[in-house]
């Protein structure tokens, strides 16, 4: 147990207590903190805790104080945390309420012996959290306002309901608790100085839509300050769910797999029935976020200059750090991982000069807020539908650039990538192909993947509802579409050289057949006399 503390002041006056926050800040939380699973600044040099905001929030019969905790670091700026306090009388030490992760110290306070935990462990607090979203209760506090907001998903008769509250027992860079079974509450642990965009699209789209197949919008908690609105949590609509479309797409490869050493190749009626489905719910998101009379926040744009050399800059530096890898871990790789690798950086100079045609070529479509980080995992997989769930965007990007708007094709570019992925890992990775030739194998996993690629792509646009503003023509779909492939494709390289290099191959075959696809497009409009050198893949 970390540092006990003692104080002769009651819990209900420690807010105005500084040696009690100075204790907290040099004794208890530095080991506290690096036990969270939240925390994301384990491996950094850190140089001390700081409170900074402290907020006194009723909890019943006693009170929490809502922290937001600074974590200082010498490379680099602070950050900050959310992290509620509550304290407990010591007899509800073995309550299976308040876990050992959630105790923060062991505390006397006035003659009573208790504990210092996780407010969000304390009933009494969960219970005040739910009653001001409820009621949207705002609270002024030091420096601004805490504000809570009832969205259309919490129904009427639960406004003023007392309803039950617990934790879930899951570690994650956020907390989660649920409130009547009904209702789940995210908790951000790590906090940005801007509104969370996942609270921005759920709550537009459940406010000024019909679309549900996302959780409804319950609710939500932000601290406002001046000009700087922090979200400190959201509360949305619990959906019953099998799995993810990751985990039931993998079910659905099964069969396919098994067939691969018999030398058959079989996809089931129903395969395509669901992927056609999971197009229609992509597309009809997009047009929920499709609002040309909304505020400028969610307004459609066009592709000014300002978005093209945002993206290109971003594209090149992403480009420039993968190439690198890619020179440090050559000899990691496979001998097909290095081969592919090898066509890749030959053709640099062809990507280069795509990046240089986005930058002047003209495009009429649109760009409009879109999920971000739309892949397979993302897509809860209920009886018979679909819902999209966090909409929190990159986790690499800050929450500025997570609300620039894009083509809906960023999204649909992420779920085929996530496609390729499912296909490549189950046919590359599986006992029942390892004895198989690799060229085999390749072919075999190509053919699933344009047929399920062409049924995605084929019923999105179909739903989307053919022409539409958001999309000048086919010419623009295919090379926008291209763009953003071969961002997402080049951005996964990543990830696999530096912890999966065995994987590296999949990634590094979506960049070649884009590249492919590119140099089609290259012939088509210059024919062989731009002088950018042919994709080299004689050695594939």
């Amino acid at each position: 147990m970390p540092h006990p503390l003692t104080y002769s002041t009651p819990w209900t006056e420690l807010r105005d207590t500084p040696a009690f926050w100075q204790d907290l800040e040099q004794h208890v939380l530095p080991p506290y903190v690096n036990t969270c699973r939240w925390f994301a600044g384990k491996a950094r040099h850190q140089t001390g805790f700081r409170a900074g905001s402290i907020f006194e929030f009723p909890a019943r019969d006693s009170v929490a104080y809502i922290l937001i905790l600074e974590a200082l670091y010498s490379d680099g700026p602070p950050e900050q945390y959310l992290l509620p306090l509550s304290f407990v009388t010591h007899d509800q030490h073995d309550s299976p309420e308040i876990p050992a992760k959630g105790i923060v110290t062991v505390m006397h306070l006035d003659g009573v012996r208790g504990l210092l935990v996780d407010g969000i462990y304390d009933e009494r607090f969960r219970a005040s959290l739910y009653k001001h979203i409820a009621e949207q209760k705002n609270r002024t506090v030091d420096g601004g306002k805490l504000v809570f907001q009832r969205g259309r998903g919490l129904d009427a008769e639960d406004v003023h309901a007392t309803v039950s509250s617990r934790v879930l027992p899951v570690d994650s860079s956020n907390s989660a608790m649920v409130f009547a079974d009904k209702y789940f509450f995210k908790f951000y642990r790590k906090l940005f100085e801007l509104t969370n965009p996942e609270v921005d699209m759920v709550a537009f789209i459940t406010e000024n839509s019909d679309f549900a197949n996302i959780p409804a919008y319950a609710g939500s908690v932000t601290y406002a300050a001046g000009t700087t609105d922090i979200t400190l949590g959201m509360m949305q609509r619990m959906v019953a769910n099998e799995k993810d479309s990751w985990s039931q797409t993998g079910d659905y490869l099964n069969d396919f797999l098994y067939a691969v050493p018999k030398r058959q190749f079989a996809i089931r009626e129903d395969v395509f029935d669901k992927v056609e489905l999971l197009a229609k719910r992509t597309a009809e998101m997009h047009l929920a976020l499709y609002a040309p009379d909304s505020d400028p926040a969610f307004a459609p744009e066009p592709f000014t200059e300002e978005y093209r050399n945002f993206l290109i800059h971003r594209f090149t530096d992403l480009l420039d750090r993968r190439y690198a890898l890619l020179v440090d871990n050559y000899n990691k790789l496979d001998a097909i991982g290095q081969k592919l690798a090898w066509v890749f950086m030959e053709a640099r100079e062809m990507i280069e000069a795509f990046v240089e045609e986005f930058r002047t070529r003209p495009l009429e479509s649109l760009r409009i807020r879109i999920h971000g980080d739309y892949h397979l995992g993302q897509v809860l997989a209920t009886r018979d539908d679909f819902i999209i769930i966090d909409f929190e965007g990159e986790p690499e990007s800050s929450i500025a650039d997570r609300k620039i708007k894009h083509s809906p094709l960023k999204d649909v570019a992420g779920m085929i990538r996530s496609y390729h992925y499912a296909v490549c890992a189950k046919i590359y990775y599986s006992a029942e192909t390892e004895t198989l030739a690799p060229d085999h194998l390749q072919r075999v996993s190509d053919r699933w993947f344009r047929l399920i690629r062409e049924t995605y792509q084929d019923a999105y646009l179909d739903r989307i509802g053919m022409p539409h503003p958001l999309f000048r023509n086919n010419n623009e779909i295919n090379f926008l579409l291209l763009v953003y492939l071969l961002e997402k494709a080049v951005y996964e390289l990543g990830y696999e050289i530096s912890y999966r290099p065995a994987w590296v191959k999949i990634p590094l075959k979506g960049i070649i057949d884009v590249i492919r696809e590119i140099e089609k497009i290259r012939i088509s409009d210059h024919g062989l006399n731009d002088g950018v050198p042919m994709l080299q893949t004689s050695i594939l």
